[in-house]
C-alpha cells in the first residue's frame, strides 16, 4: 500500500514538474502526420536558425532543420506553429519551403534577425538527426539551445559543438564546421508578429 503511494505522490510531482518547466508535450495523430511528410528534392542536411536580438546582439532561439528521407524542424520550447503542420514533441513536420518561410517570417523582425546556417550531410548522418530529434521529447521553456546542442554533439561531425543553454555561443561553433553556409535573414515587420500566425488558416496548401 506504502508502495503504491509513493508512485502515486511520484507521478504527481513529475507532473507539477513538467507542468514549471513548461514542456507541453503534444503527439499528432500518424495519418496526420504521414499526410503533411514532405521530401525535398535537396541533399540531405542539417540547419541550424539562431534569433538574435539587434539591440543586444544576445540569441533568443535556435531551432534545428533535419532535411533527411522526410524534412521535419526540431523547434524546442517555440512559439511557432502552424494549424495545418502536425507536431510530435516539438517535432513539426511538412516543413515545405513555404512552411520555413513561414517560419522564418515569424521570428524575424524589426527587433530580430535570424541566422541560417547550413551543412549538407551524408543521408546516414541526417536519418540519425531526423531519430534524434524524434525521439528526444517536449523541451521545457528556456531549454531550447540545451536540447538543441545535446542532440546535435551526439552525432557524427558535431561532437566538436559546446552543450550550452546559450544561442549565439553554438551558433558560433556551429558556423566554424567546415562547409557550413551562412546567411543572416532581416526583415523590417512589426514586432507585433501575432498576425503571422493568422496566415493560410483557410485551409490553403503549404
Amino acid at each position: 500500500m506504502l508502495g503504491h503511494r509513493f508512485r502515486l505522490v511520484l507521478g504527481l510531482v513529475a507532473a507539477l514538474v513538467l507542468a514549471a518547466c513548461g514542456a507541453e508535450p503534444k503527439w499528432a495523430p500518424q495519418e496526420q502526420v504521414d499526410a503533411a511528410r514532405f521530401v525535398s528534392d535537396e541533399p540531405p542536411s542539417i540547419t541550424l536558425y539562431t534569433v538574435v536580438n539587434k539591440k543586444t546582439g544576445s540569441g533568443a532561439h535556435s531551432a534545428i532543420l533535419v532535411n533527411a528521407s522526410e524534412r521535419v524542424i526540431f523547434d524546442p520550447a517555440g512559439t511557432w506553429y502552424h494549424p495545418l503542420l502536425p507536431e510530435r514533441n516539438d517535432v513539426t513536420f511538412g516543413m515545405t519551403d513555404k512552411a520555413i518561410a513561414f517560419y522564418l517570417d515569424y521570428h524575424t523582425r524589426i527587433t530580430y534577425d535570424t541566422i541560417e546556417q547550413k551543412l549538407f550531410v551524408s543521408p546516414e548522418v541526417a536519418e540519425l538527426m531526423l531519430a534524434r530529434v524524434k525521439a528526444y521529447g517536449a523541451v521545457a521553456k528556456g531549454m531550447c539551445t540545451n536540447a538543441n546542442s545535446a542532440i546535435l554533439r551526439g552525432v557524427p561531425g558535431f561532437e566538436s559543438l559546446p552543450q550550452t543553454l546559450f544561442p549565439r555561443k553554438l551558433a558560433n561553433a556551429f558556423g566554424r564546421l567546415p562547409g557550413v553556409t551562412t546567411r543572416v535573414i532581416v526583415d523590417d515587420d512589426d514586432d507585433n508578429n501575432y498576425g503571422v500566425l493568422l496566415v493560410q488558416r483557410d485551409g490553403t496548401p503549404l
